[in-house]
């Protein structure tokens, strides 16, 4: 699930191509913390309200689907010069990682993951099943880190190749913006 490009690696990739290294590793450890309050949801077991309640699956849904919208947007209408041998960053990486949380934070799938996927490891005799899920969670989000910060790492690596050529970042930026489009699309016909 975690290698499977979702909206959080196609954040991690955009960062470390737009922004560098760095960037591409904090995107990868906001989206990392954006799983904390699934994890808790989770564990808490108010992941079934999501579950068995339409009116906040939907909620959220469409909050994430408005989110997406808005990250396709921002990154079309982008027309910022980049200089791969500078290292400043347009973007503070406070707002990197409050982008990643964000968009970690408004994926309603993930909660329903951690609530339908992680239990079945935990056995059942087992007297601490909190902490098993905790520990579980852990692997999940370290797992969450290694996999989105080699993204973000390899896409910084192809900078050089890709930011000398401006029809190629007209193109890469649509891409990027198509596929926040694609993620709102296939959020929007996501159910329960």
């Amino acid at each position: 699930m975690v290698a499977t490009p979702g909206t959080g690696a196609v954040y991690s990739i955009n960062a470390g191509l737009f922004r560098g290294t760095k960037a591409g590793i904090v995107a990868a450890f906001g989206c990392t913390l954006g799983v904390i309050p699934h994890m808790i949801a989770a564990i808490a077991s108010l992941a079934s309200i999501l579950n068995t309640s339409a009116i906040a699956f939907e909620t959220i849904k469409w909050l994430g689907v408005a989110y997406l919208l808005f990250l396709a947007w921002q990154t079309l209408r982008d027309k910022s010069a980049i200089k791969v041998d500078e290292e400043v960053e347009p973007q503070s990486f406070l707002r990197v990682i409050r982008t990643a949380i964000l968009i970690n934070l408004l994926n309603p799938k993930l909660t329903i993951f951690f609530f339908a996927f992680l239990p079945q490891f935990v056995p059942i005799d087992e007297v601490n099943g909190t902490l098993y899920m905790v520990g579980l969670s852990l692997v999940f989000m370290g797992m969450t880190f290694i996999v989105f910060a080699l993204y973000g790492v390899f896409a910084a690596a192809m900078r050089n190749q890709v930011v000398s050529r401006p029809k190629v970042m007209t193109w890469l930026r649509r891409t990027f913006a198509g596929t926040y489009i694609l993620l709102a699309v296939r959020l929007v016909v996501e159910s329960r």
